[in-house]
């Protein structure tokens, strides 16, 4: 097993994503930590739509401190995340994997076991702050081909849109049959058995490499850079304000539908599951069309515009089912296209060898949104009513159509390695800028012998690149 992990690393010197098949020890290191991830994003998920009707049940509580519950988790996911990420090269991936669940657990037990609203809000707290899902990206990148890498990630994102869609159905039927706190002591058994699965079912990896951790970590050299890149600072506004908006909007979701158009609550979780599936199904075609047609800035701000248009029908809807319903669907259907092109444009936009950092980041950001979106979506609700947050919400949407309309188009970039020789000298990056066409921007790391090219794959010029380094690319 060591060296089928070893082997991962000794690459020929021009790297690019092949259509290769995953070796088994990938294959097991991708169920065994998309299976952690998704679990784990499982549980977190199984309280949205269940907590604004049952956070009354609580001695002490108010609106805005079930706000507060719901968000909360996100605050020191946001805090955590890049912190722990970084410890994991330090430590081993596996024992901050292994930490983080312990406290998620945890978190788990003092939620199941609260009575109070404050109890409830320091054990979501101590959930969200087993931060690990950089670090299980990064254990990923660790135990995958480069070739494979992509891929194994793209499974792991999967996972997590599996886990939201089964928890929409799932908390609202579990909390209804066992209560609330049946939600909470699932989730500290599926964190219990989530260790056990990092302990003796995912491989320990025998290295690992800065080309590994700079595809899933944060570097703490490329903040500045990063953050200061405009693109990438639109889109982490953008997530933000996506996962404030989610957040917000399920302050009022369930109890809107139970109080104002009198929908029983038992039935919730089918009509989650209806409107989430045809809003997934009615997404699909223009999620193609983006790419395809290469309209895809288009189609994201029209996803954030009709965001708002949901938002605004369900503010509207009075005791109209059929009203609330429409702006349901319409929501799922904005929210998948946006969750899904979000990540994609980071990729894009992100500078050679920071697409760690630049990950790092939006995720925080994410997570950090979602915590204003509940606080926030709580005291509106506390001071101007329940529908006052899909206005509320609504607004937060067009000023993110503002942000998203004066975005660059994205173009199709793909991230190409060289791996250089020893003693090789390497003409700077501006003359690689200038003389190969395609070449967007240059990443040079002597130490590691790597240098990484951004390139347009439609205009990249391959053969100037090769007759500028004296030598062919591919092994």
């Amino acid at each position: 097993m060591a060296g089928m992990v070893a082997s991962s690393y000794n690459t020929p010197p021009f790297a690019r994503t092949l259509p290769t098949l995953m070796n088994s020890l990938e294959i097991r290191s991708l169920i065994g930590l998309a299976s952690l991830y998704a679990t784990r994003m499982l549980g977190l998920f199984m309280v949205l739509p269940v907590l604004s009707l049952y956070g009354g049940d609580y001695v002490g509580s108010t609106t805005v401190l079930v706000g507060v519950a719901l968000g909360i988790y996100g605050l020191t996911q946001g805090l955590l995340q890049i912190p722990l990420g970084m410890l994991s090269d330090r430590l081993g991936r596996k024992t901050i994997i292994v930490a983080g669940m312990a406290v998620f657990l945890l978190g788990s037990l003092v939620a199941a076991s609260a009575d109070t609203i404050q109890g409830l809000i320091i054990g979501r707290a101590l959930q969200g702050a087993g931060a690990v899902a950089s670090t299980i990206m990064a254990l990923l990148a660790d135990l995958t081909t480069e070739q494979n890498r992509t891929k194994a990630m793209a499974a792991v994102g999967g996972s997590i849109g599996l886990s939201f869609a089964v928890a929409m159905g799932a908390g609202p039927a579990l909390a209804s049959a066992y209560g609330m706190d049946a939600i909470f002591w699932l989730t500290a058994v599926l964190a219990g058995i989530g260790i056990l699965v990092v302990l003796w079912w995912i491989p320990t990896p025998v290295a690992t490499t800065s080309l590994s951790s700079r595809e899933a970590l944060a570097i703490p050299a490329l903040f500045r850079s990063t953050l200061g890149n405009r693109e990438l600072l639109r889109l982490d506004v953008g997530i933000f304000l996506l996962h404030a908006i989610q957040m917000a909007s399920w302050v009022a979701v369930p109890f809107v539908l139970v109080h104002g158009v009198s929908f029983d609550r038992d039935s919730h979780w089918w009509l989650y599951l209806l409107t989430m599936g045809l809003g997934f199904v009615a997404m699909l075609p223009f999620m193609i069309l983006g790419e395809r047609k290469r309209v895809l800035k288009w189609v994201f701000v029209g996803a954030v515009l009709v965001l708002a248009g949901a938002e605004l029908l369900m503010f509207g809807s009075g005791t109209s089912l059929g009203m609330f319903v429409a702006g349901l669907f319409l929501f799922f259907m904005a929210f998948n296209l946006l969750e899904a092109c979000l990540p994609s444009l980071v990729s894009k936009a992100a500078p050679s060898g920071a697409r760690g950092t630049a990950m790092g980041i939006y995720s925080s950001s994410q997570f950090l949104g979602a915590f204003a979106g509940g606080v926030l979506g709580g005291l509106v609700a506390h001071h101007f009513g329940v529908h006052s947050v899909f206005l509320f919400s609504a607004l937060l949407a067009l000023v993110w159509a503002l942000v998203a309309v004066t975005m660059a188009t994205p173009r199709h970039w793909v991230s190409v390695v060289v791996r250089l020789n020893e003693g090789e000298e390497v003409p700077c990056g501006t003359r690689i800028r200038t003389d190969v066409a395609g070449v967007e921007d240059v990443l040079l790391i002597p130490e590691q012998r790597l240098m990484y090219l951004k390139v347009d794959k439609g205009v990249f010029d391959q053969p100037a690149l090769e007759a500028l380094l004296g030598r062919p690319l591919v092994a």
